[in-house]
């Protein structure tokens, strides 16, 4: 998410469901709330889209600070607030396989969209960077080229499942929030929930929120593909992912 102005708080993601738990963990964490009030709250009231029309930048601009706000904007789009450090930064980064598959899943999930074309369809314009927010690849690596900002913090989501106690540490501390070993735990154990509740949404497709997702759905033939525009967009970046676990 992002802040509009002033001083604040930012983070990012480029896609559900990355994005949603992202947020939930984010909010968790910095606001000490409980998973199961978030459960019954509007999540995306308390951390507004910045570009959305709704609610609008003016409301964004009457929240009180330390503000969390949501952003999908490529970095050089986001206001100068935070090219200059003055707003904090959380990117979320996904191997892209697993989210073009829960990015089709997604646009196939929602009525404004209604996308009914085929995966390979789907992943074709993907790899053109015919989809919504322009190219993943310059996305991803134009946030990872600021990584090292002092108000940057770059994220990987597979990390979420593999070590979240460590991705806690990294948020509490980033954030500034100050807390003993028996909070760390109970954050993070409150995190665990967050992530079993987002992953086995009965809302969301069977497993979407996995590490692997894109096993199940790639041919042979679209993954050498991917693979190739992969290592071509990529270039000589040294950003590396975990497509399974």
């Amino acid at each position: 998410e992002r802040r509009a102005t002033g001083t604040g708080t930012p983070r990012w993601g480029f896609s559900p469901p990355g994005t949603s738990l992202l947020q939930e963990v984010v909010y968790l964490v910095s606001q000490g709330a409980d998973p199961d009030e978030i459960g019954l709250m509007n999540i995306d009231e308390q951390l507004p889209v910045l570009e959305y029309p709704q609610p609008g930048l003016d409301i964004i601009k009457e929240l009180t600070s330390p503000r969390l706000i949501k952003s999908h904007l490529p970095y050089r789009f986001l206001p100068s607030d935070l090219h200059n450090g003055d707003s904090k930064v959380i990117y979320m980064a996904r191997n892209p396989k697993d989210l073009v598959v829960s990015y089709y899943q997604f646009h196939r999930s929602l009525r404004t969209m209604s996308y009914r074309g085929t995966f390979q369809e789907f992943c074709r314009r993907f790899m053109n960077d015919k989809l919504g927010y322009g190219s993943w690849f310059e996305h991803v690596q134009e946030f990872w080229e600021h990584r090292m900002d002092s108000n940057v913090l770059f994220l990987k989501y597979e990390d979420m499942h593999r070590d979240l106690v460590t991705m806690v540490e990294q948020l509490a501390r980033f954030l500034g929030v100050s807390c003993d070993k028996a909070q760390l735990e109970a954050l993070t154990e409150h995190c665990h929930q967050l992530v079993d509740q987002c992953c086995n949404a009965e809302a969301l497709p069977v497993g979407r929120g996995r590490v692997g997702l894109w096993k199940d759905i790639f041919t042979v033939s679209m993954n050498e593909k991917f693979d190739l525009v992969y290592k071509q967009k990529m270039g000589k970046c040294d950003l590396t992912f975990d497509f399974y676990l």
